[in-house]
């Protein structure tokens, strides 16, 4: 996997423009004085817990005798379950957990930033090219400060698109990661009949 499309694999799982809707709803009991510091302060809490798993989570996995291709094969079904959800989204599912106050850590850093598919996925990627950590992390930040961008800002980018804009956007993101997540599936499947097969 090259640099480039680490960085639109991370920014793929992490979803700014599908989790619009749903900053848009966790705050909308927030200040709009406060609405900016309270999605910083949710994204770098969502930084942290990505950085963790990206180093320590195949520590974890190996501790529970998890192999390679289990991990691909995981991801892929993980990713593509999340890309179905994308394309075809229950009717009224981001308006499931608005917060009566202003939110911590949960909804905004996880799961809707940092959630199951984004930690699987950088816990996934450093684990097949560990010696290329340095890559990982910077791809990881990148994508983060783009998303970053695009959800303090959520406001006035619903505004511009619409929810139409927004609905289409988040439709074309999801077909994207379909194509990744399959991929990903046949790869760990490849890889477990390569390991399988005898000499």
């Amino acid at each position: 996997m090259s640099f480039y499309a680490a960085v639109i694999l991370f920014l793929l799982v992490m979803d700014p423009l599908g989790d619009i809707p749903f900053f848009i709803s966790a705050l909308k009991n927030v200040p709009e004085y406060r609405k900016k510091k309270v999605i910083l302060r949710e994204l770098l809490i969502a930084l942290a817990l990505l950085v963790l798993f990206m180093f320590q989570g195949a520590k974890i996995l190996k501790m529970l005798s998890i192999s390679g291709p289990s991990l691909t094969i995981a991801g892929g079904i993980i990713l593509l379950l999340i890309a179905i959800k994308m394309i075809f989204p229950a009717k009224g599912e981001f308006m499931e957990n608005i917060v009566a106050e202003e939110p911590l850590i949960v909804p905004l850093a996880i799961p809707y930033v940092s959630g199951p598919s984004a930690l699987i996925t950088v816990t996934l990627v450093m684990s097949r090219e560990p010696h290329r950590w340095k890559e990982w992390l910077l791809a990881l930040v990148f994508a983060w400060v783009v998303t970053g961008a695009i959800l303090i800002m959520c406001t006035e980018l619903e505004r511009v698109l619409g929810e139409r804009g927004v609905i289409a956007l988040e439709r074309l993101m999801g077909m994207i990661l379909t194509t990744i997540a399959v991929e990903m599936t046949l790869n760990g499947i490849m890889a477990f009949i390569n390991q399988i097969r005898p000499a």
